[in-house]
C-alpha cells in the first residue's frame, strides 16, 4: 500500500542565499531540483567517509567549457581519490597549461569559414587549429624520455610531471599522488602524437596494466563513492572493475543528459547497474538530468554546510 508521507516542501529564494542554501531549500522539491538536492547530500556524506575511496568519473568537453579550475580544485581538497578521464579532455587540460586559451565563440557560427581561419569549434567554443601544432612540440620531446615499457597511467604521471601550471588537473593530480587513468587515450590527440613518434621510434604502453591498479584500489577500499560526469568510457572503466571484487559502490552520483530508453550505457541509470552489482542493493545513489556544467559546480559549490562540521 502507498503512504504518503513526504508533502512538497516548497522552495524559497531569500536574499543573500548561498549555494548551499539554495540546494537545502530544493530538498523538499520533485523533478530536476529534488534530484540535484539529493546528489549534493549524496556528495557530501560521500567526501566526509574518511573510509570511503572517491572515484571521479568525467567525459565530455568538460574543460573546453570552462570546467577545469573546479576538477582542479576537487582533486587538491582531496575531494577526488582516482580520476578515470578522457584523452580529449587532458589534451585540452595541457594546451590550458601551455598559456593556451580556448575561446567563447557561437553555435551559430559558418563552420566552412571557420575550417578556412584554422578554428575548431565544440559547441559554443573555439579554439586555433596552431594550438595542437604547440601540443605536438611539447609532446613529442617527451615521448622520447619515456622507460622502455609503462602503463597509461604511468605515461599521463610523466607528462603530468613536466607541467608547470598550478592550475594544471594533470599536474594537480600528480602532485597530490591522485592516479589517472585514460583507458581510451588512443582516441584523443595525445594518442595520435604517440602512434606518430611510435613511426620511427620504440614506444611501448601496455593498455591492460592500469586494470591491475584500479582493480587492486576496489579491493583495498574499505567503502567507495563515484561520481560520474556523463558516461561513455570513464564510467563503464569505473564500474567494471567492481565486477570482480565482491564488493559494490556504495555512494553514486551521475550527472548526464543520455536517456536511458536506448540501452546506452551513458543513459544507463544507477538502479540498472545495481543488476549487475556495480552499485550496492542499499547504495545511496541518483541520476541528475541536466547539463554537467551547470550541475558539478552547484554540487561542489554546495557541499560545506555549518551543520555538518
Amino acid at each position: 500500500m502507498v503512504k504518503l508521507q513526504r508533502p512538497i516542501r516548497h522552495a524559497k529564494i531569500t536574499n543573500d542565499m548561498t549555494v548551499a542554501e539554495l540546494m537545502d531549500s530544493f530538498s523538499g522539491c520533485a523533478f530536476g531540483a529534488g534530484r540535484l538536492s539529493e546528489a549534493v547530500e549524496i556528495y557530501r556524506e560521500m567526501i566526509c567517509d574518511e573510509e570511503c575511496t572517491k572515484f571521479f568519473g568525467l567525459a565530455g568537453a568538460m574543460v573546453p567549457a570552462g570546467m577545469r579550475q573546479i576538477v582542479r580544485d576537487m582533486i587538491r581538497n582531496r575531494e577526488i581519490d582516482i580520476l578515470v578521464t578522457t584523452g580529449a579532455n587532458l589534451v585540452h587540460d595541457i594546451i590550458e597549461s601551455m598559456g593556451l586559451y580556448h575561446y567563447k565563440g557561437t553555435d551559430a557560427a559558418d563552420d566552412v569559414e571557420l575550417k578556412f581561419n584554422a578554428i575548431n569549434r565544440i559547441y559554443d567554443v573555439f579554439l586555433p587549429e596552431e594550438h595542437f601544432a604547440k601540443l605536438e612540440e611539447k609532446l613529442q620531446p617527451l615521448f622520447s624520455e619515456l622507460p622502455d615499457k609503462l602503463s597509461i597511467a604511468e605515461l599521463l604521471t610523466h607528462i603530468g610531471e613536466k607541467i608547470d601550471d598550478e592550475n594544471s588537473i594533470l599536474k594537480s593530480a600528480c602532485d597530490m599522488g591522485i592516479p589517472v587513468y585514460c583507458p581510451a587515450i588512443q582516441d584523443s590527440i595525445i594518442g595520435l602524437q604517440a602512434w606518430l613518434y611510435k613511426q620511427t621510434k620504440p614506444l611501448n604502453v601496455d593498455a591492460f596494466e592500469d586494470m591491475r591498479g584500479l582493480i587492486d584500489r576496489c579491493y583495498e577500499a574499505t567503502r567507495t563513492g563515484v561520481l560520474i560526469v556523463g558516461g561513455g568510457v570513464p564510467k563503464n572503466f569505473i564500474l567494471q572493475s567492481m565486477l570482480v571484487t565482491p564488493k559494490s559502490f556504495d555512494y553514486a552520483i551521475q550527472l548526464t543528459m543520455d536517456r536511458p530508453e536506448t540501452g546506452g550505457l551513458s543513459g544507463a541509470t544507477l538502479d540498472e547497474a545495481r543488476s549487475w552489482g556495480k552499485v550496492g542493493e542499499n547504495a545511496r545513489a541518483v541520476t541528475v538530468y541536466s547539463d554537467a556544467t551547470i550541475t558539478l559546480p552547484m554540487i561542489v559549490a554546495a557541499k560545506n554546510r555549518r551543520d555538518l562540521y
